[in-house]
């Protein structure tokens, strides 16, 4: 994976588009997951976001660096 990604000839560190990925993607499995009931089991909602959001980003960088190689 390259050091730096150019958006219209701005320079940008390559874990942002995979963090902006793995935002999205939380997003849309945090909805979900409020609207089948899953947050009344969760002890800290904030901190099971927060780790699930390191986890997708883990595989979404994995991810890339095995597509970019």
């Amino acid at each position: 994976m390259n050091a730096e990604v150019s958006f219209f000839g701005v320079f940008a560190p390559s874990i942002l588009p995979c963090a902006l990925l793995a935002m999205l993607f939380t997003s849309v499995l945090t909805r979900w997951l409020a609207a089948i009931g899953f947050y009344r089991a969760v002890w800290h909602r904030a901190l099971f976001n927060f780790s699930m959001f390191v986890c997708i980003l883990a595989a979404t960088l994995v991810v890339a660096s095995r597509v970019s190689s």
